[in-house]
C-alpha cells in the first residue's frame, strides 16, 4: 500500500508539473496578495471608524461634564448646595466613563497605526512582487519562444518532426519512382520488355543501322575538322572523295556487280 501510494503521488506530481504554468501560478499568487492587502485596508478602515465613534462619544461626554460643572457652579452661587452636589456627582460619574473611553480610544489609535504600517509594508511587498512577477513572466515567455524556435530549427519539435517525416517519405517515394522509371526505360531499350503501345518501337536491325550511321557522321565531322586545321584547300574534296570512295567500295563489294572495264565475251560464228 505504501508503494502504491508513492507511485500514485509521483504520477500525480508529474502530471501536475506538466499542467502547471508558472505564469498562471504567479498571477494567482499576486491575486491572493491583493486580496490580503484589501482585507488589511478594510481592517484599517474598520478600526478608524471605531476610533472616530469613540472620539465623538468622548466629545459629547466632555461637553456634558462641562455642562454639569457649570450647573453646579450656578447652583452654588444661588445657595443651592444640594443641586450643586448633584451636578458634581453626575460629573464625577461621567468623568469615569470619559476615562474608560479615552483608554479605549488610545488602544484603537495604536491598533490603527499598526494596521496602517502593516498595510504600507504589504503594499510595498505587493508592488515588488508584481514587478518581479512581470519580469519572470517575460523571461519565461522569451525562453519558451527561444526553445520552440530552437526545436523547430533542429527538427526535434513534434510539429516539425511530423513535417520532416513527411518530407522524407516524399523524397523516398520520388527516388523510388525515378529509379523504377529508369529501369523500365533501360529494359525497353535493351528489348527485355516489349512496348505494347507501338509508339517509337524499333527492332534490332534498325537500331544497329542508326548506330552505324551515327558513327560515320562522327568520322566525317572529325575529318572535316582535321582539314580545316590543316589549312589545305583539298579538305572538302578529300572528304567528298572519302564519300565517293566509300560508296564505290561498297558498290564493288556487292555480289554480281561488274566494273566499267569489263568487256563482254567474244563469240565466233562459223559458216
Amino acid at each position: 500500500m505504501k508503494r502504491m501510494g508513492l507511485i500514485f503521488r509521483s504520477k500525480a506530481n508529474k502530471a501536475l508539473d506538466r499542467a502547471e504554468d508558472p505564469r498562471e501560478t504567479l498571477d494567482y499568487s499576486y491575486q491572493k496578495q491583493l486580496e490580503l492587502l484589501q482585507k488589511v485596508r478594510r481592517g484599517v478602515a474598520d478600526v478608524a471608524t471605531s476610533r472616530k465613534r469613540l472620539e465623538l462619544q468622548l466629545t459629547q461626554l466632555q461637553q456634558q461634564s462641562a455642562k454639569y460643572e457649570d450647573q453646579g457652579r450656578k447652583a452654588l452661587s444661588l445657595g443651592r448646595e444640594d443641586l450643586a452636589r448633584e451636578a458634581l456627582t453626575r460629573k464625577s460619574a461621567m468623568q469615569s466613563q470619559i476615562n474608560d473611553l479615552q483608554v479605549q480610544y488610545q488602544q484603537l489609535q495604536a491598533e490603527e497605526e499598526k494596521l496602517t504600517l502593516a498595510s504600507q509594508r504589504l503594499q510595498a511587498k505587493v508592488d515588488a512582487f508584481r514587478t518581479k512577477k512581470e519580469t519572470i513572466k517575460a523571461t519565461y515567455t522569451a525562453a519558451q519562444a527561444q526553445t520552440r524556435i530552437a526545436e523547430s530549427f533542429s527538427g526535434i519539435s513534434e510539429e516539425m518532426g511530423d513535417v520532416g517525416l513527411a518530407i522524407q517519405r516524399a523524397e523516398d517515394k520520388t527516388a523510388q519512382m525515378q529509379a523504377r522509371a529508369g529501369a523500365i526505360d533501360e529494359l525497353l531499350a535493351s528489348g527485355a520488355l516489349d512496348d505494347n503501345s507501338g509508339i517509337g518501337r524499333k527492332d534490332d536491325i534498325e537500331a544497329e543501322l542508326e548506330r552505324v550511321a551515327g558513327g560515320s557522321d562522327v568520322e566525317l565531322e572529325l575529318a572535316r575538322m582535321k582539314a580545316e586545321l590543316g589549312g589545305g584547300s583539298a579538305g572538302p574534296a578529300a572528304i567528298e572523295q572519302g564519300h565517293g570512295g566509300g560508296a564505290q567500295q561498297a558498290h564493288q563489294q556487292q555480289p554480281g556487280a561488274q566494273g566499267p572495264q569489263d568487256t563482254p565475251p567474244t563469240i565466233n560464228y562459223q559458216k
